[in-house]
């Protein structure tokens, strides 16, 4: 009696969980830009200066800096990447004016120092000091002063233009900007002539990190040019979405009716197991940030596809066992051992491909890899541990008593 309410009550359980978030859990899932519309770009990057050198640092700094562009304009969760030694791929969704975000995009990230010119308003600096080329590359580093607060130390190439500099401008402010966005507005207290400066304030250890790297990028301005891009309309994208998630729909319900018809209360089981399985895919896509996109869900449908497998291997192992005459837990246990090998050798088989896939893949197909790989590991969890102890649980409560609970004819056991 004890098993059989335990079985009730953590199906009850589970079942007001899933019915009661799954609302608030579709609402959040980040839904790329083929599902929304969007615009996705591939730059080819490389150094402003003749025969500078184009580092990996730098070009995920410069991926940084458009994402904080992208951000700034007040585009929606845009997506940076980084690929091979000199690419950039940006994504974002939900563009009303993507003629204008494309332009703003495209404009070099530029990193000045200003000071008030004459005519400025009150706290305002438009005359530039120094731009980002003027800083020996990748010098501006974090210390701790004698307070140990966080300083940001800065190296230019030109000491004497420094020393000119912060002659002129004792006892002023010297802004930094990176674009038209202020960053820093320290104060310039001494001559410096050996063009090393230090810029102290109020700086946690992270917003000194994030100013030193972007001095550095300054440092190493990128030219960006773009090699491809794609758009997907608003409308389309809807459309897009809609028409997948009516087919999902539908083919689950086949899906389930195939089980339940054709393994009776273990396909209940299993159709349970394989929607707790599609509750967690998209509480991982919620809390791990991920973005829902086309062949991210193609990805979902093969992971559900080789749960079912899962599922139609073990439970016709169990029913093999039954007509060879054995008990049901005795099937039950044996049609689960043997399954059990079986299926994780395909599950591991394809976590090794999806990995190859994310390791040597970019764009869509990383995306694709990563969402396969979780989702065999819940197929894993769910249909495999899970649905085995529920279904271990009711043997053992005498709620599976018959073979024809579990679609086997009476006639079609052997007597041993």
């Amino acid at each position: 009696m004890k098993r059989l309410m335990g079985f009730i009550i953590t199906v009850l359980v589970l079942t007001g969980v899933m019915a009661f978030t799954t609302p608030g859990l579709l609402d959040k899932v980040r839904l790329g830009l083929d599902l929304k519309g969007g615009f996705e770009i591939l730059y080819e990057a490389e150094p402003m200066e003749i025969g500078a050198e184009l580092t990996r640092a730098s070009l995920q700094k410069t991926a940084e800096s458009l994402e904080k562009r992208a951000n700034a304009l007040g585009t929606s969760e845009p997506e940076v990447t980084t690929e091979g030694t000199n690419r950039i791929r940006l994504k974002i969704a939900g563009v009303t004016d993507e003629a204008e975000v494309r332009k703003k995009m495209k404009e070099p990230a530029v990193l000045t120092f200003r000071s008030a010119a004459e005519g400025d308003a009150e706290g305002t600096y438009s005359k530039i000091e120094l731009v980002g080329s003027d800083f020996v590359e990748g010098a501006a580093e974090v210390q701790r002063n004698n307070l140990n607060q966080p300083i940001i130390q800065i190296k230019v190439k030109d000491k004497d233009k420094f020393a000119e500099i912060t002659k002129r401008l004792l006892g002023q402010k010297l802004v930094i900007y990176l674009d038209d966005r202020l960053l820093s507005d320290p104060g310039v207290q001494a001559v410096i002539t050996d063009g090393v400066a230090s810029i102290s304030g109020n700086y946690t250890l992270d917003s000194a990190r994030e100013l030193a790297d972007t001095i550095n990028l300054g440092a190493l301005p990128l030219k960006l040019t773009e090699k491809y891009s794609q758009s997907v309309g608003a409308t389309l994208g809807k459309q897009s979405l809609e028409q997948t998630v009516r087919a999902g729909l539908v083919g689950s319900l086949i899906i389930l009716i195939f089980m339940i018809g054709m393994y009776r209360l273990p396909g209940v089981l299993a159709s349970f197991a394989l929607i707790l399985h599609t509750w967690l895919l998209i509480a991982v896509f919620v809390v791990a940030d991920f973005t829902l996109t086309l062949p991210g869900i193609a990805a979902f449908i093969l992971g559900i596809g080789m749960a079912v497998d899962a599922n139609i291997i073990t439970n016709e192992r169990i029913r093999e066992e039954m007509r060879s005459g054995k008990s049901i837990m005795s099937s039950v246990k044996a049609g689960n051992k043997v399954s059990f090998r079986t299926v994780m050798d395909a599950n591991i088989t394809t976590i090794i491909v999806a990995a190859v896939m994310f390791a040597f893949g970019t764009g869509a197909v990383k995306g694709f890899a990563l969402i396969l790989i979780v989702e065999i590991v819940l197929s894993i969890l769910t249909n495999l541990y899970f649905a085995h102890w529920l279904l271990t649980l009711l043997v053992k409560a005498g709620a599976l008593k018959k073979p024809k609970q579990f679609g086997v004819k009476e006639s079609e056991i052997r007597a041993l």
